[in-house]
This record gives C-alpha cells, sequence and structure tokens, in this order.
C-alpha cells in the first residue's frame, strides 16, 4: 500500500499514478512524496524502475533489522530512523523502523507498518498556507522532529515505571519488582542502542554539504540533535536509577534473609535450652531423685518456660527482637 503527494506550483494533488512519477521527478518545481507501507515486489519493483534506487538501499529499506544510519548514493541519501512507543498493554518499549530515500525534489518513506508521525506530517503539509513550505528539507525536518518528540512522553513514562517500582519495592517488596526492573533495563538498553546511531545520523546531516539542505537550515537539524542528546542523558540517568533499584532491591532481600537466619537462630537457642532440660531429665538412671518427686514434671515444665522467658527478655535487650 502506497500514498503518492506531488506538490507543484504550491497545490498538492493525491493519487497521482505511479508511472508519473519519473516524469515529475524531471521538473525541478515539483515536490513528490511517496510513502510505502508494508513493501511487497511491486513497490520494490517500483522504486527501482521510477526513482532508479540502488538494489543496496531498497534492500535495507525492505528489511526491519537495520541500525539507524545515513548513506550517500550520489543522487539520493538513505536514512533509516526509529519511532518508539510505550505499549501500555505489554507494558514494553515498541519501535518501528523508517526508511527515508531524499532526493532534491522527493522524498520516499517505507516502513512496515503505519506510522502516525508519517499521518501528523502529511496533514501538516497538506494545510492551506502549511509552514513546511514547499521544500524536501522542510517535510524531513518536520518528520524527524516528530519522531524524536515522540521521545519524551516516552520517558516521562519510563520515570513514572520506575517511581511505581521504587515504590514497590520499599513499601511492599514485591519479588515481581525484579522482573520489572529487568524488563525495564532491557528495554532502555535497546532504546539506547537506537538513540546512539540517531545521534550519529544527525552529525552526519549536520557536517555533510548536502543538496537537500541549505547551510541556512541547519539550524532546525541542530535542534533535533539537541533532543536526541537530552533522551540519550535520559535514557542513561534512568539506567543508573534502575541499577540503584537493582541494588537496593538485593539488598533489602539479604537484609530480610538475615532477620529470618536471626530469627531462627533465637529459636533454635531457645529450644537447645529446652532440651537441654528434657534429656537431663529423660536419662534413665535409677537413682534420680527427682523420678519419686510428685512435682518434678511441673518443675521441669516450669523451667523450660522461664529459662525461655529469660532468653526472650535477654534478646529484647539486645535489641535483636
Amino acid at each position: 500500500m502506497h500514498e503518492l503527494l506531488v506538490c507543484q506550483n504550491g497545490f498538492l494533488e493525491t493519487a497521482t499514478p505511479a508511472a508519473a512519477i519519473k516524469e515529475a521527478l524531471s521538473r525541478p518545481d515539483v515536490i513528490v512524496w511517496l510513502d510505502i507501507t508494508g513493501p511487497d515486489d511491486r513497490d520494490v519493483a517500483l522504486l527501482h524502475e521510477q526513482f532508479g534506487f540502488h538494489p543496496l538501499a531498497i534492500e535495507d529499506a525492505t528489511r526491519s533489522h537495520e541500525r539507524p544510519k545515513v548513506d550517500a548514493y550520489g543522487q539520493f541519501y538513505f536514512i533509516v530512523f526509529y519511532t518508539a512507543r510505550y505499549n501500555p498493554e505489554t507494558t514494553e518499549i515498541e519501535f518501528e523502523p523508517l526508511h527515508l530515500f531524499i532526493g532534491a525534489n522527493y522524498l520516499v518513506t517505507v516502513h512496515a507498518r503505519p506510522i502516525r508521525q508519517i499521518a501528523d506530517t502529511v496533514a501538516r503539509w497538506q494545510m492551506p498556507n502549511s509552514p513546511l513550505g514547499h521544500k524536501v528539507s522542510a517535510l524531513v525536518y518536520a518528520l524527524l522532529d516528530s519522531i524524536v518528540d515522540e521521545y519524551f512522553p516516552l520517558m516521562d513514562q519510563v520515570a513514572d515505571r520506575i517511581e511505581e517500582l521504587e515504590d514497590t519495592i520499599f513499601q511492599h517488596f514485591d519479588e515481581s519488582a525484579i522482573q520489572t526492573i529487568f524488563s525495564l533495563k532491557s528495554d532502555l538498553l535497546r532504546l539506547r542502542h537506537i538513540v546512539a546511531p540517531e545521534r550519529d545520523v544527525l552529525n552526519v546531516l549536520l557536517r555533510r554539504d548536502l543538496p537537500v539542505f541549505r547551510p541556512d537550515e541547519a539550524m532546525y537539524l541542530q535542534d533535533i540533535y539537541d533532543h536526541i542528546v537530552r533522551v540519550t542523558d535520559n535514557v542513561d540517568t534512568y539506567r543508573d536509577l534502575l541499577s540503584s533499584a537493582l541494588d537496593s532491591y538485593l539488598s533489602l532481600q539479604s537484609n530480610n534473609l538475615n532477620q529470618i537466619m536471626k530469627l531462627l537462630t533465637m529459636a533454635s537457642i531457645v529450644l537447645m535450652s529446652n532440651a537441654l532440660v528434657a534429656g537431663i531429665y529423660g536419662m534413665n538412671f535409677r537413682f534420680m531423685p527427682e523420678l519419686n518427686w510428685r512435682w518434678g514434671y511441673p518443675f521441669a515444665l516450669g523451667l523450660m518456660a522461664v529459662i525461655s522467658v529469660i532468653l526472650f527478655i535477654y534478646f529484647r535487650m539486645k535489641r535483636w527482637l
């Protein structure tokens, strides 16, 4: 499924026949945006025949596990960027790759599933007196900026989860917290592996003399770069917080284990003391003074109780209980 938008003389046209793409691309005053969702063999042929993209770039665009990057192919640039969103049902961060072919007067976006930022950017471009104007650079900036801006609400949701996790650890000590910690650390690690290369992508776009971006438009890319740096710092901060939460969880677990061992040790001391008394009076010697004593059995039980009380008071005085 694909959508073709052509901007000519300030007016947008949709549903232009795919066969007219090459004719539109030959005119420098025309801007073409082709958006492909779930590319199939026909779409691949369209990219090769109408745009003349390099086979390696087309192959990368049809894969879903390419790392963020920017490649120069002479007449066009190929960029891989990622969207990220928090799924409240699975409580995980989901990532979707977006592939961009950027030329002097065209933009081609390829992705496996619908991406909301694409629809938002198209809607902005179709507005009367659109602030994006009629330049490919404005479309690329608006699209990348929309993707990066979505990282910040995601970071807020991660921060909320970490706060809930800390309450779970310190107030309730729920053992399921350890699973949440490792799940969050895994998500943040994946996000770190995506955001860091995206920062390098923007570095390349800022430092190269690209025909798509004029020197006076570099400030817009710099704005996106600054946002990426902030997101990277947030990811590192939250990973450190999760490491601290994990250390706290393990410390509390060790402390609880120590308390249990201490309680069992004190119980063993009480039982051993009582077992000593029972062992003495359980010896079957013939000439024992207490054997024929009427109050011998109550005396032994009372002695065990007194010893237990004395030990309990001693433990309380030592603040072991």
